[in-house]
């Protein structure tokens, strides 16, 4: 008999590093020539950000983080190993590593083979630096889930979601949004067992080409007049709409399923609001104050336009859990939520318990 059990958290690239790089993205946005020099300015700053920044850079504030980063994913992972989940499956954005110029799906099921394995530290030259000091030749171990990839995919086309599905990568092994969580959700190194299935969301659209997935609009000269926009991401709405047929499918199903969004909210470096240098606190409390209260009206009422402006672009993946617990009339637990100037995104987690 099928059970599902909701997750939020983050696959925050930067938090791979030790507690003292955790500042570099605000760090490398002050350098960016297209930051407007006002903005770079202190004296134009929050008085909060100037506190988080306090007398050390910032470095006290990142181990607290640090430290509140752990125990939220022990805590996330506890409430995934009580439940013993037959597979995980992950709302992630791929941000110009799997998918690139040759195919942009606005969504897609990833159903790898049954075992496979990552070096994310693996970079041809010792190995990435990383909080853990593993080495470069470190391996990452997983295994996928096909048959059930192949039964919700055709699941979700005959209920009308024209979903694209793959069998093996493009470009790259895994994009970093599900490669992290899967770290994340193993701070202790104990290892994770569980069969994954990466679930494809395309959260930069208009930008993921031209930005590269990344920081790349701020350093770069503006795309031509003359070029044509790229097509946008999926709206909000219909996130939410694919999100509640995945519910739908995998309710008929006989698996049990951790259903996971993974992203941080606004970022700043994403964010025209506050000049790219600290993420849109008004916008993401909207959101945080609706899902605590179970308003899934007020997430769905949110536009593409209102998430660009506030830099929540990777929140389509949220979108499509928030559309999946409205379906199954799920109601939240709040496990942290954090917001933030210096360390580049507004973080939440959450579970939706199962019945």
């Amino acid at each position: 008999m099928a059970e599902i059990l909701g997750l939020g958290c983050t696959h925050w690239p930067t938090l791979c590093l030790h507690n003292e790089g955790l500042t570099s993205v605000f760090k490398r946005t002050l350098e960016a020539p297209n930051v407007a020099p006002e903005r770079k300015d202190p004296r134009n700053w929050p008085k909060e950000l100037i506190e988080e920044l306090g007398n050390d850079d910032g470095l006290s504030a990142a181990n607290r983080c640090g430290e509140r980063f752990g125990n939220d994913f022990r805590a996330i992972r506890k409430i995934l190993d009580d439940f013993n989940p037959d597979f995980v499956l992950v709302w992630g954005d791929d941000q110009y590593e799997n998918f690139r110029e040759d195919v942009v799906p606005a969504f897609c099921v990833l159903g790898y083979d049954n075992e496979f394995e990552l070096k994310p530290w693996h970079n041809g030259n010792g190995g990435k630096p990383n909080r853990w000091d593993e080495p470069g030749d470190w391996t990452l171990k997983l295994k996928g889930h096909r048959d059930a990839a192949k039964y919700l995919a055709t699941g979700l086309i005959e209920a009308g979601i024209d979903m694209a599905y793959a069998y093996k990568p493009l470009h790259h092994p895994m994009a970093h949004a599900f490669t992290n969580t899967f770290l994340y959700l193993d701070w202790d190194r104990k290892g994770f067992p569980y069969p994954v299935m990466p679930f494809a969301v395309n959260c930069y659209g208009r930008n993921l080409i031209h930005a590269k997935g990344g920081l790349a609009h701020l350093f770069q000269p503006p795309r031509p007049e003359t070029e044509t926009d790229d097509p946008s991401s999926p709206h909000p709405w219909r996130c939410m709409e694919v999100g509640a047929a995945v519910a739908e499918v995998l309710a008929k199903s006989p698996y049990r399923v951790a259903l996971i969004a993974s992203s941080s909210w606004s970022h700043a470096f994403l964010s025209p609001k506050n000049g790219y240098l600290w993420p849109d606190h008004e916008g993401d409390r909207i959101l945080f104050d609706a899902v605590s209260r179970a308003d899934y009206a007020t997430w769905k009422k949110r536009s593409l336009a209102e998430m660009e402006f506030s830099g929540q672009h990777e929140m389509l993946n949220w979108m499509c859990l928030i559309g999946a617990m409205e379906a199954l009339d799920r109601k939240p637990v709040i496990q942290d939520y954090m917001e933030t100037h210096i360390l580049a995104s507004d973080k939440c987690f959450l579970s939706f318990p199962a019945r």
